[in-house]
C-alpha cells in the first residue's frame, strides 16, 4: 500500500462525509428505503435507467446518468457509465493534489459511494434452453467496472454491491465515527469477490459451450449455502458452498425439514448417498457412514430396500446417513425410527412419515422434491484440492453391459451371476480403493473398503458378511495383482467375479478362478475412487 499508516488511518476516521452516490441495480429489493435514507443524510443520487425511474416513481430526486456525462444511454444500454466523468469521479485519490487538481480542471465532481448489483446473468444461465443472443446480453460490462474501481480507491469510495448490506452501511454512514478503513476494507474485499464470482459464471458457461478441453485457468463460482459448526474435527472451521449454476439434485438444493443444521461430514455423506443411489432406477436404499456405503440394496419397495439394506452391516451403521431414491413412507420410517441416524434424504416423505420422524430431535430430514435417478445425475468437472493446487478430472462413467464383458474362465457365468455383478459393479465403484464387495442379486452381503492391499479387502469383506457371502459374486474396482484375492472369494463362497483385468499376473488370476470353478469376467475399465 502507498499510505503510510498514519495517514492511512486518518484518512479512514476523518472521510465520514459521503456528499454523492451512483447507484445503479438489477436487484432492486430494498433499493429505495436505502436511497431514501441515503437522501435524508444529505447524499446526492446519480442513477442509471430502471434504478432512476423506479426512485423517481417513490418521489426521490435523482440525477440522470447522461446529465452527468453529457451523452445519452447508447447502444440500447450497453454504454451508460463507461465515461471518465463517472470513473475519474470514484478513481481520483483525494490524498493526492494532482488527482484532485486534474479533476477539478474538468469540472468533474467526486463519487463517494457506488452502489452497484449486477445484471442477472445466473438466473438467466439457469433458464432451460436459454440461447446465446439472451446469454450474452445479461452479461454486465460497466457494473463490473464500477465495482472494480470503486473497489480499488476503497479508502475514499464506499462500494455496496449486495442488499444485505444496505442497513450495516447506513448504520456505519450515521454514526459518530463514520464509515471507518475497516469496514469500507471489508466492503472492497467482498467486491472483489463479487466480480470474481461473477466472472467465473461466465468462463464457466461459455467454456462449457465452446471450450476445448481443460481451460488455462480454473474458474470455480461459488455462492455461500451457510457456516457451518464447523469442520470435520470441532477444532477447524467451515463453510458450504454451493455451484450457483449447478444442475440436477443435489445436497445444497435439497430443502431441510427437520433437524439440527448439517455438519460438514453430514454433507460429505449425504452427497456421496445419493451419488450411489442415481445409479439406479428400482427402489434402493443407500446407507453411508465415513463417505463409504455400509449397506445397499433395491428391492420392489423403498421398505424392503431400506431393511435390507439396513442390515448389511448395523453395526457399521450406527449413526448414519441414509439415502431413499423413493418417498419415505410410514412403514419405512417406522424402521428408520428403531436406529440412531444422523440424516435421511429422500425425494419427499409421507405425512405420517414425517410425523413420525420429526418426534427424533436429531435426526435431519432432507427432502429434493426430486426423483434421485440416472436422469438427475450431474455430470461435472471433478475436483480435489491439494496443498497448492487442484486436481481436475472429467467424470466419466462407462456403462457396464454383459455383451462387452469378456470371459476369461472356464466357466460362464449364468442369468443370476451377470446381474448380481452389474449390481456389484454399481456398488464397487462409489467404494473407497482398495475396495471389494460380495453381492446377492440387488443387494450387498459384504463390503471392504479403503484398505492398503486389496486381499485385506477381500478379507474384511468376507468377514463383515459372514454365512451371507456364500453363493454371492465379488466386484473389485482394479485388478488383482496376485491371486490371494481369488483366493480369500474362495473362502467366502463367492460364485464369480467382476474386475477390470490388466495385471502382469493376470493368468494367475484366471488359473485360480478355474481352481476353484468360478466365472470371471473383465471389464477393462478401473473405478479407483481415492
Amino acid at each position: 500500500m502507498a499510505y503510510d499508516s498514519c495517514a492511512s488511518l486518518f484518512r479512514g476516521i476523518s472521510l465520514t462525509d459521503i456528499k454523492r452516490a451512483l447507484v445503479s441495480v438489477s436487484d432492486k429489493e430494498g433499493i429505495v428505503d436505502f436511497v431514501r435514507q441515503l437522501i435524508e443524510m444529505g447524499v446526492d443520487i446519480v442513477s442509471t435507467g430502471g434504478t432512476a425511474a423506479l426512485l423517481r416513481d417513490a418521489g426521490l430526486p435523482v440525477t440522470d446518468i447522461s446529465d452527468v456525462t453529457g451523452f445519452p444511454e447508447m447502444l440500447d444500454g450497453r454504454v451508460k457509465t463507461l465515461h471518465p466523468r463517472i470513473h475519474a469521479g470514484i478513481l481520483a485519490r483525494r490524498d493526492v493534489p494532482a488527482h484532485m487538481q486534474a479533476i477539478q480542471s474538468m469540472d468533474i465532481e467526486t463519487v463517494d459511494m457506488v452502489v452497484i448489483n449486477l445484471y442477472p446473468f445466473k438466473k438467466t444461465a439457469l433458464k432451460e434452453n436459454v440461447g446465446l443472443e439472451e446469454l450474452v446480453e445479461n452479461i454486465d460490462i460497466g457494473g463490473p467496472s464500477l465495482i472494480r474501481a470503486a473497489a480499488k480507491n476503497y479508502l475514499d469510495v464506499v462500494v455496496v454491491t449486495d442488499p444485505s448490506q444496505y442497513e450495516m452501511v447506513l448504520e456505519a454512514v450515521s454514526s459518530s465515527t463514520g464509515m471507518d478503513e475497516g469496514l469500507r476494507a471489508r466492503l472492497m474485499a467482498e467486491a472483489f469477490v463479487n466480480t470474481a464470482n461473477y466472472d467465473a459464471m461466465i468462463a464457466k458457461e461459455m467454456h462449457a459451450r465452446f471450450g476445448d478441453g481443460f481451460p488455462s485457468s480454473f474458474p470455480m463460482p461459488s455462492e455461500k449455502v451457510m457456516d457451518l459448526r464447523y469442520g470435520e474435527n470441532p477444532n477447524q472451521k467451515a463453510a458450504f458452498y454451493a455451484d450457483p449454476l449447478g444442475a440436477g439434485i443435489t445436497v445444497s438444493k435439497a430443502e431441510q425439514l427437520h433437524g439440527k443444521q448439517l455438519s460438514f461430514n453430514n454433507i460429505l455423506d449425504l452427497d456421496k448417498a445419493m451419488d450411489i443411489a442415481m445409479d439406479f432406477e428400482r427402489p434402493t436404499a443407500v446407507v453411508m457412514k465415513h463417505t463409504n456405503p455400509c449397506g445397499l440394496a433395491s428391492a420392489d419397495d423403498i421398505y424392503g430396500a431400506f431393511v435390507t439394506a439396513y442390515a448389511v452391516d448395523p453395526l457399521s451403521a450406527y449413526g448414519c446417513v441414509i439415502c431413499l431414491n423413493r418417498h419415505c413412507d410410514l412403514a419405512t420410517a417406522e424402521e428408520i425410527a428403531k436406529y440412531f441416524v444422523e440424516a435421511v434424504i429422500a425425494p419427499d416423505f409421507d405425512p405420517p412419515a414425517l410425523d413420525l420422524l420429526t418426534q427424533k430431535k436429531n435426526i435431519r430430514l432432507l427432502r429434493t422434491s426430486r426423483p434421485i435417478g440416472p436422469e438427475e445425475r450431474l455430470r461435472e468437472m471433478k475436483m480435489k484440492k491439494v496443498q497448492g493446487g487442484l486436481l481436475v478430472q472429467t467424470d466419466e462413467d462407462i456403462e457396464v453391459r454383459p455383451e462387452n464383458l469378456q470371459v476369461v474362465t472356464k466357466r460362464k457365468p449364468n442369468a443370476e451371476e451377470l446381474k448380481a455383478m452389474a449390481f456389484a459393479w454399481k456398488l464397487v465403484k462409489h467404494v473407497t480403493s482398495n475396495s471389494v464387495v460380495y453381492v446377492k442379486e440387488e443387494r450387498a452381503v459384504g463390503i471392504g473398503a479403503g484398505q492398503m492391499s486389496r486381499v485385506d479387502s477381500a478379507m474384511i469383506a468376507r468377514v463383515k458378511g459372514g454365512e451371507e457371502t456364500q453363493g454371492s459374486v465379488m466386484a473389485s474396482d482394479a485388478f488383482f495383482p496376485f491371486r490371494d484375492g481369488v483366493d480369500e472369494a474362495a473362502k467366502a463362497g463367492v460364485t464369480a467375479i467382476i474386475q477390470p483385468g490388466g495385471s502382469i499376473r493376470d493368468q494367475e488370476v484366471i488359473d485360480a478362478a478355474n481352481e476353484h470353478d468360478m466365472a470371471m469376467v473383465f471389464t477393462g475399465c478401473r473405478v479407483f475412487r481415492h
